[in-house]
């Protein structure tokens, strides 16, 4: 059954080119997950804050390197696109310090939209690395890429991801009642969006 409208980003416009490391401000950079992360995950899904608001864990190394090519193959399907947040230790960033991740999941890019998630560990916590990430993906999925839409979805007890969202430029577009299910029960979640129209915040 064919479309009555082109899709809004072609296909093609991922997969035909490698993921690209991403410039974030002070310093920062967005750069694809490699199988040597596979400890900093294991890391990241033991903390108890991420584990909170998160339905998996990963138990050990082996687990998490399987995430890792999850995360690089949603590349090429065009199904997802998943960085890790470094602060470079070096040139080519190889000895980088991750302080967190930020993707964008659920992408439909026949309607250009997607949405975007993010965690950081705890010792990189309170120095404004999530709003960056978050900007500079956004700045990247709209101005290269070309989306429409991107939403940003958390619990409605997760004050700390709806600062996130307020700084970047989301704007509360609403709550989803018993939408999602987490370690302690059904949660209900605000559902945040910002259009490529949107002034840029962040």
């Amino acid at each position: 059954m064919p479309y009555l409208v082109p899709p809004h980003i072609p296909p093609g416009r991922l997969s035909d080119s490698a993921q690209p490391t991403l410039s974030v401000a002070d310093g920062l950079l967005l750069r694809p997950w490699r199988q040597e992360d596979a400890p900093t995950v294991v890391a990241a899904f033991s903390d108890p804050a991420i584990q909170h608001w998160h339905l998996r864990r990963a138990d050990d190394e082996d687990e998490a390197r399987d995430w890792i090519g999850q995360w690089q193959d949603a590349w090429y399907a065009e199904t997802g696109a998943h960085w890790a947040v470094v602060r470079p230790g070096s040139a080519d960033d190889r000895t980088g310090e991750v302080l967190g991740r930020v993707s964008l999941r659920t992408l439909i890019p026949e309607i250009g939209q997607a949405e975007c998630s993010y965690w950081v560990l705890p010792a990189a916590r309170g120095r404004g690395v999530a709003p960056r990430a978050v900007s500079a993906l956004a700045r990247w999925a709209f101005g290269e890429i070309g989306f429409e839409r991107l939403e940003l979805a958390h619990s409605v007890r997760n004050e700390a991801s709806c600062r996130v969202a307020a700084k970047t430029g989301f704007a509360l577009e609403g709550t989803r009642r018993h939408s999602h299910p987490h370690a302690d029960g059904w949660h209900d979640m605000h559902l945040h969006a910002r259009l490529r129209g949107d002034g840029a915040s962040g």
